[in-house]
C-alpha cells in the first residue's frame, strides 16, 4: 500500500473534496484519485482510447466508489473484496440501469483491476469471478437497397448542403464507417487513384477501405464545386466534410440530417448513421461476402463481432424460403 505521505505528494488536492472527506479516511480518497489517474493515463497512452472512451472507463469505476460510500466500507481499491463487487453489481442493478449498461460498467471495473494487477498494485484479482448480467444481443435494425435509394432520392441536389450530404451518404454506405470516421475523415485519406479512403477507427487504428464509384464521384463533386467556396477555419484545411462555417460537421449533425432524410422518404424504421453501417455489412453477407473480409473492412476487433451479421443472413434466407419456397 502506498504511504500516506507519498500519496498527498502525488496528487494536488482538489478544491471539490468536501462532501467525499466527510465520509471518507483522507488518504483512502486520495488513493482512489491516484489510481485512478494512472488508469486514465494508461487507457490513453498505451491504449490508445479516445478521450470520450477513458472518461466512461473512469465514471464506471467511480460507480464502484460510489457504492463503497454509500455502504460505509471507506477502502482504498486494493483492498476491495469479491463481496464488495458483487454488491456494487447488485446496488447497479437496483439503479434501473439497463443490462448493457451494467455489463460496461462491471467490464470498467474489470479493466481497472486488471491495470492495478499489471502494476502490482493488487497481488490477486478481485474481479476473476465477477459475473455480468447477460445481454440478448439484438439484431440492429437494417435498410433494404431500395430504402437508402428513397433516402438518398429526399436530398436536395441543387444546394450546397444538399452536395455534401449526398457525398456523406454515399460514403457511409459505400465503406461502412462509423459516424465518428465519418465526420474524422481528412483529404488527404481519400487514395482514389488506387479504390480505397484510409481511415482511423476505434484506438486510433488504421485501414483501408474500398470505395465504390458513386462515392468517389460525389465526393469528388463535394471536394471540387462546393468545399471549395467555404471559409475554412484554421485547422480544418485536411477535414473532408464541413459546415457552412468552414468547421467539422459533429455527429449530431449527421443524426439530425439522416433523420429529416428518413421521414421524408416515409420510412418508419429507426434510423441512424450505423443503421447505414449495419446494412452496408449485411448487403455484403447476404452477396456471399467472406466474413473475414467483412471484419476488416468494418474495423472490428474479433470477429465474433462481425458473426451477427450472419444472424442477420439467416433470417434474410429463411424470409426468402417463406415467401418463395411452397412448402416451407
Amino acid at each position: 500500500m502506498l504511504h500516506k505521505t507519498l500519496l498527498f505528494k502525488l496528487y494536488t488536492f482538489p478544491p471539490t473534496f468536501t462532501f467525499k472527506i466527510l465520509h471518507l479516511p483522507f488518504y483512502i480518497y486520495l488513493m482512489w484519485k491516484v489510481y485512478l489517474k494512472g488508469f486514465s493515463a494508461y487507457m490513453q497512452l498505451e491504449r490508445s482510447l479516445s478521450d470520450n472512451s477513458v472518461l466512461a472507463y473512469t465514471r464506471d469505476v467511480e460507480k464502484l466508489e460510489q457504492y463503497l460510500l454509500a455502504h460505509n466500507r471507506p477502502v482504498p481499491p486494493d483492498e476491495v473484496t469479491l463481496d464488495d463487487l458483487q454488491g456494487c453489481a447488485q446496488w447497479i442493478a437496483g439503479l434501473g440501469m439497463t443490462a448493457t449498461s451494467q455489463a460496461r460498467i462491471i467490464s470498467g471495473i474489470k479493466a481497472f483491476y486488471r491495470y492495478l494487477m499489471m502494476e502490482d498494485i493488487v497481488k490477486q484479482d478481485p474481479t476473476q469471478l465477477l459475473e455480468a448480467p447477460k445481454i440478448q444481443r439484438k439484431l440492429p435494425d437494417v435498410l433494404s437497397f431500395e430504402e437508402i435509394e428513397r433516402i438518398i432520392a429526399q436530398v436536395k441536389a441543387g444546394t450546397p448542403e444538399g452536395q455534401r450530404n449526398r457525398a456523406i451518404l454515399e460514403t457511409m454506405y459505400s465503406c461502412g464507417l462509423r459516424v465518428s470516421e465519418v465526420v474524422n475523415l481528412k483529404i488527404s485519406q481519400l487514395h482514389f487513384d488506387a479504390g480505397f479512403i484510409r481511415v482511423i477507427g476505434k484506438g486510433n487504428k488504421e485501414r483501408l477501405v474500398p470505395v465504390g464509384r458513386d462515392a468517389m464521384k460525389y465526393i469528388n463533386l463535394y471536394k471540387d464545386e462546393i468545399r471549395v467556396h467555404v471559409p475554412v477555419k484554421n485547422g480544418q484545411e485536411d477535414t473532408l466534410f464541413l459546415n457552412r462555417r468552414g468547421s467539422a460537421l459533429s455527429r449530431v449533425m449527421i443524426f439530425l440530417v439522416i433523420r429529416e432524410l428518413t421521414a421524408a422518404a416515409g420510412i418508419t424504421k429507426q434510423v441512424s448513421p450505423h443503421t447505414f453501417r449495419h446494412s452496408f455489412a449485411t448487403h455484403l453477407v447476404e452477396g456471399g461476402a467472406d466474413l473475414r473480409a467483412v471484419q476488416e473492412m468494418l474495423g472490428h476487433e474479433s470477429i465474433t463481432t462481425t458473426e451477427i451479421y450472419t444472424h442477420l443472413d439467416r433470417e434474410f434466407l429463411r424470409d426468402t424460403l417463406q415467401r418463395f419456397h411452397p412448402r416451407f
